[in-house]
């Protein structure tokens, strides 16, 4: 009678490595918990301590060598658990260790080291001699809670720090968060086993390139801020055409002006470049408009119109596909519409005048700014800067908008970026706020000065509309390098735009 275990289903063996192949089995220590022998006080010995404390900082390691470096003395002194032994190696100092790691540049010592460890049983890591290890500290990238270690199995470390520095840039600092929430998540649902599975599988579709997960309370807040946004933007339109023009001519203007179709032309292409950089939408829009021999009063005020509409559709793709930072956008929120009220407010009272004196000192900001971020792209990448006042930086960007007529994105977006935040993230949050600004400083326009050029502004409305969703797609999408340098040079294009005109004013 067979027993029970052989009526259970066997699991199958695992498949064998191929030759070759790396066959080191990766494993993460709770170092914290071990005692750690390090033998060496050099350079290398400080190279190893330091990896071995960046990753557990309370790591208890005895340190003995007959000399220590500066830089491994002053590390020591920071981490009381390190104890420093100033003598020559004896066979006694591997009691009442679980691990050794050794890093003179005696050859003959180190193999002795090795040996005397194994005799112990012992594990054992050899600098610079990768067969007589027992395990290899390999290359770590960490975001928070996220821990990747990388391993050429003794082969090449230069690969392994290029490997580390290339993840270092691709994942986001967001993972950390996503992380925690995940945590909180599994510990909320509810319900069997089957049920558990799909609500995480439901989570977690996004990052495998799946639809964005919504919580039915999103997903019904969602609905209704769309629906509201519809019909806000249904009304204005019917209120603005029935007050000047009659249906008959609306029509007949959009269906036999080759100029309508330009414009819708002007718009798409501008909420693509907007939607991909967060930024460009005034910039391509002016410079289109102003090339057709359209009064710059025109082209100003027809772009604060259209980018309400086409900033507000652009702001919801990027929130359906995830892209928003909700920390950050509720810091830019409340200052950014403070700044465009007031910059729209100050305009429509003492006109353009004043607002030519702001532009020259924006655009060289600007031009400095976008060749800085240009060389980011082909440096090495360094540590993010924490940005202490974005409240400030969110209400000077709101009221240049509106008072300078451009540079919400321009500025916001770029010095975010500049300080090293994730692209895709930026794009997506400043988008969407963007959308709050805009509609700010136009209420207060039309409030204050009224609307005209109808036309200029459908056509605007309806080519950005139509683009928002594939940009917002697209974002993220290109190479963070090439993100820096398409931001950089839309930097320099508005900032070198916006000085030739200055310049060409003071000519004049």
């Amino acid at each position: 009678m067979p027993s029970s275990n052989e009526l259970l289903p066997q699991p199958e063996p695992p498949p064998s490595a191929p030759n070759g192949a790396n066959r080191l089995f990766p494993v993460f220590l709770k170092l914290e918990q071990l005692h750690v022998l390090l033998v060496g006080g050099g350079v290398v010995g400080f190279e190893k301590l330091s990896a071995m404390l960046a990753n557990s900082p309370a790591t208890a390691v005895t340190v003995v060598a007959t000399y220590f470096s500066p830089e491994l003395k002053v590390l020591a002194e920071r981490h009381p658990a390190v104890q420093l032994r100033e003598q020559a190696y004896q066979t006694t100092d591997l009691v009442g260790h679980d691990i050794v790691v050794v890093a003179t540049n005696d050859k003959e010592l180190n193999l002795r080291i090795r040996t005397d460890a194994t005799r112990q049983r012992l594990l054992c890591n050899v600098a610079d001699t990768p067969e007589a290890c027992d395990f290899y500290l390999g290359s770590i990238v960490q975001k928070g809670d996220l821990k990747i270690a990388i391993s050429t199995n003794g082969k090449s470390p230069t690969i392994s720090k290029r490997l580390r520095e290339m993840l270092t840039i691709a994942l986001p600092n967001e993972l950390h968060d996503v992380l925690q929430r995940m945590s909180i998540i599994r510990e909320q649902v509810g319900g069997d086993f089957a049920h558990k599975v799909k609500s995480l599988n439901a989570v977690t579709a996004e990052l495998a390139g799946g639809p964005a997960y919504e919580s039915p309370a999103a997903a019904r807040w969602r609905r209704r801020a769309t629906a509201a946004l519809v019909a806000f933007a249904a009304m204005l339109v019917l209120n603005i055409l029935s007050f000047y023009f009659t249906w008959q001519q609306v029509w007949h203007a959009a269906s036999n002006a080759e100029m309508f179709w330009i414009f819708v032309a002007i718009g798409f292409g501008a909420q693509i470049v907007d939607g991909l950089l967060g930024m460009g939408y005034g910039v391509v829009t002016a410079i289109s408009l102003m090339s057709l021999n359209i009064t710059p009063a025109a082209v100003s005020a027809s772009i604060h119109t259209a980018e309400m509409f086409a900033s507000g559709a652009s702001g919801y793709h990027h929130y359906r596909f995830g892209n928003v930072n909700k920390r950050l956008f509720k810091v830019l929120l409340i200052p950014g519409i403070l700044g465009a009220v007031t910059g729209a407010f100050l305009l429509s009272k003492f006109g353009e005048t004043y607002a030519g004196y702001v532009k020259p000192f924006l655009a060289v900001y600007l031009l400095l700014l976008g060749i800085r971020i240009i060389s980011k792209a082909f440096s090495k990448p360094a540590p993010r800067k924490k940005h202490k006042k974005l409240g400030l930086l969110a209400a000077v960007g709101g009221f240049l908008d509106s008072f300078g007529g451009g540079g919400w994105g321009p500025l916001v977006t770029s010095t975010l970026i500049a300080g090293g935040r994730t692209p895709q993230y930026v794009i997506g949050s400043v988008s969407v706020t963007e959308f709050f600004v805009t509609f700010a400083s136009a209420v207060t326009f039309f409030a204050t000065l009224g609307i005209s050029h109808w036309q200029i502004i459908l056509g605007l409305i309806v080519g950005g509309v139509a683009a928002s969703p594939l940009a917002a797609r697209l974002a993220g999408r290109i190479p963070v390098r090439w993100m820096f340098v398409g931001v950089g040079s839309m930097v320099i294009i508005w900032s070198l735009w916006a000085l030739r005109k200055v310049v060409m004013t003071y000519l004049l």
